[in-house]
């Protein structure tokens, strides 16, 4: 998919890896820009126009996408993650956190914005995942198990969204600095 006259929204947007997308989609001729946080104030970025969205909150994403009804490519970038093996005593109530963001929360963005993408022509769907998904480490062991299960998700997106002509990517990242 081209970013030349796209319309993008990114979770995530506000910092690091998803605020790297926001430039370099305005910087690729993007038509619009929708940065998405928590916090849409911490959207700063000059062209980028900020949604306050919180990818575990049903009425948000479902806000987002009634409001944000001209997106031809949904780059799902929001995450979280923390540290520690999975024997340790928080481990079950970490990996839900993070299932609940990067798992529940992708799937959120993706089945809201999907019908918005099929009345665009298609478009696509950019999952950002992680070298975690097919590595666990002590450090990083419940982030793994969310990015697995989101790896296999996409999958299972592009499977479901074929029909409509949505491109469903996975980018596999390791450490970034951004």
């Amino acid at each position: 998919m081209k970013l030349q006259d796209a319309t993008v929204f990114i979770t995530g947007a506000n910092r690091g890896l998803g605020l790297a997308f926001a430039r370099h989609a305005l910087e690729h001729g993007a038509r619009k820009v929708y940065g998405a946080a928590r916090d849409a104030s911490s959207i700063r970025l000059p062209g980028v126009v900020p949604v306050a969205l919180d990818v575990t909150d049903p009425a948000q994403v479902a806000a987002a996408a009634r409001d944000c009804g001209d997106v031809t490519m949904v780059v799902n970038n929001a995450g979280i993650a923390s540290f520690g093996n999975l024997l340790v005593a928080d481990s079950i109530a970490a990996t839900q956190r993070m299932m609940e963001t990067n798992v529940y929360g992708l799937l959120r963005v993706s089945q809201a914005f999907a019908p918005v993408l099929a009345a665009k022509g298609g478009g696509a769907l950019l999952n950002v995942l992680s070298i975690a998904s097919w590595l666990s480490g002590p450090m990083l062991a419940a982030y793994a198990v969310s990015k697995a299960a989101a790896w296999s998700a996409t999958n299972g997106l592009r499977n479901d969204l074929r029909a409509q002509g949505t491109q469903v990517l996975g980018m596999h990242v390791g450490f970034i600095d951004t």
